[in-house]
């Protein structure tokens, strides 16, 4: 095989789509298990889990810069390696088998030395990625990042619950409610969050809400506190746009 120019390492759902990506764009690119040998590269960049990034580092040729692909773990666990950096894409990936996730004007959060940080610029534009830095805590952008991907699947999913409770079909629900939260997602993005609110609380029609929330404690689950827990903070941002 040719000497790859980028070695990753994991070949997970990121890894591999990154993987391809990277070889469209004409690059010479090598994917290892966490447990194969790991050759020289120029840019060796670690798309393993948090608690693998240390021992994964450990095992890197010296030469070259190294990069991991975490959002939420810092640059220490590179150490002593220099120079050391990190590019994170602020995306789900779904692994290239299932579908190949849009690439052009991805954002991702790039950090490090400077000649590691010039690096993951240099990949994330050959992929077509819009590149940010984050100046304060990582865990704090991190987390918002779990909140926006993670935590919006989860109400998407307890929205199929009410809705299958409504009668409709279980496996109709969550297809039904997409085009109403990803429109609703999109708006949000355009404009303010608090300006693209629409509903209930956005009118302040007590009567539904409270009929809502009679309703949503009559079945089983956790929507009646989710509901609840939704209302306060939607409360609280339309509270503060009507302080501005």
């Amino acid at each position: 095989m040719e000497q790859p120019e980028i070695v990753i390492v994991g070949p997970g759902r990121l890894g591999r789509t990154v993987a391809g990506a990277l070889a469209s764009a004409g690059l010479v690119v090598q994917v290892c298990g966490r447990r194969d040998p790991i050759p020289s590269a120029a840019i060796t960049w670690l798309t393993v889990p948090d608690a693998a990034i240390r021992s994964a580092a450990a095992r890197v040729p010296p030469g070259g810069i190294l990069l991991h692909a975490s959002g939420a773990t810092d640059l220490e666990a590179l150490r002593p390696r220099e120079p050391v950096g990190s590019l994170h894409p602020l995306m789900t990936f779904p692994g290239p088998e299932v579908a190949v996730p849009i690439m052009a004007g991805l954002p991702a959060a790039v950090a490090g030395d400077p000649a590691a940080k010039r690096a993951a610029e240099r990949l994330a534009v050959a992929m077509g990625w819009r590149t940010f830095t984050v100046s304060g805590d990582r865990a704090l952008y991190h987390a918002a990042a779990v909140i926006a991907g993670n935590y919006a699947t989860t109400l998407l999913a307890i929205a199929a619950e009410v809705l299958t409770a409504a009668g409709v079909a279980a496996e109709d629900a969550p297809g039904l409610l997409a085009p109403l939260a990803l429109t609703s997602l999109k708006n949000a993005a355009i404009d303010q969050p608090a300006r693209a609110l629409t509903g209930p609380a956005a009118r302040n029609d007590a009567a539904v809400i409270a009929h809502h929330q009679a309703v949503l404690a009559e079945i089983p689950g956790s929507a009646r506190e989710v509901y609840d827990t939704m209302l306060q903070a939607t409360q609280a941002l339309i509270r503060a746009k009507n302080d501005q």
